[in-house]
């Protein structure tokens, strides 16, 4: 495999980032993930003028312009050959000392990995998931905004483990007033009375490329869809659940907590929803 190391293309094995790098020393850094369907890049630019919000918001600089990030993802698909791959897109604040301070790193370190995902098994899209309400709380907007996509996910892995501990793949986390945020690494949706519902990012939902992708197709579709606040209860009594993000795409929820959601399988919007997606990241994007 190669990886796209600060300026070129290198063998994993010589693929290094140094133990004084703050991305490693404190997730001081940003990253995206993006999708490579059939030779499309999905949604190249979206997600990169996200990465570049998420590092101009914690003061980071970029090394590459965005028509130079564009070439270099599209260069490491090429290379290693693929045309279905999940790409993950990392900038660090680069090598420091050991303290806090960021402007004692003079030059951030970008690296571009493509390689395969699959983040569930197939059955899953075809017959839902149970997934859980886990104690770890997603951290506040107020303490760090949920739109930077930084290298610091511990709050995330610790509600992944406990969704493990109760024997699901996926969970729910909510923020410090009860309402939904967002799952570990996915966008919530539910749909009630022909109304497709998603939390806001006040909520402490990231404005996922997946979920806004969601929004068009539902105004494609002439399907009501609104940001609101959400509770566990909105889930348990809805008609039908999916969540999204660009390693899950689009995938089904029947059960919540013990609960089953709607009939307990995957529901007429949801597929509609899913059928359209499939179609759409094909013909959107940047061809490599």
């Amino acid at each position: 495999m190669k990886i796209y190391l600060d300026g070129k293309l290198v063998d994993e094995a010589d693929a290094k980032v140094s133990v004084f790098d703050h991305g490693l020393l404190y997730g001081d850094g940003v990253f995206e993930g993006i999708r490579l369907y059939g030779g499309n890049i999905f949604r190249l630019e979206e997600h990169l003028e996200r990465l570049e919000y998420s590092a101009k918001a914690i003061l980071l600089p970029i090394p590459l312009s965005r028509a130079e990030l564009s070439k270099a993802t599209c260069e490491t698909c090429r290379a290693n050959g693929l045309t279905d791959a999940y790409i993950r897109l990392v900038v660090t604040r680069g090598v420091g000392d050991l303290g806090l301070a960021p402007w004692l790193c003079p030059k951030p370190s970008l690296f571009i990995i493509a390689s395969k995902i699959s983040l569930y098994p197939k059955e899953y899209y075809e017959n839902g998931l149970a997934i859980v309400t886990v104690p770890t709380r997603r951290i506040g907007p107020a303490a760090l905004p949920a739109t930077i996509k930084s290298l610091n996910y511990l709050n995330n892995i610790l509600a992944k483990i406990e969704a493990k501990q109760f024997g699901a793949l996926e969970a729910i986390m909510l923020n410090d007033q009860g309402y939904v945020a967002e799952c570990t690494a996915d966008n919530v949706f539910i749909v009630h009375k022909g109304e497709i519902l998603t939390p806001g990012a006040s909520q402490g939902a990231l404005k996922g490329i997946t979920r806004s992708t969601i929004i068009d197709i539902a105004h494609e579709l002439n399907i009501p869809l609104r940001e609101t606040d959400m509770t566990r209860y909105d889930i348990w009594c809805a008609d039908e659940c999916f969540l999204s993000g660009t390693g899950a795409e689009v995938i089904p929820v029947v059960k919540l907590d013990g609960r089953e959601i709607g009939a307990g399988k995957p529901g007429p919007v949801t597929q509609r929803v899913l059928a359209s997606f499939r179609k759409r990241v094909l013909i959107e994007g940047t061809r490599i």
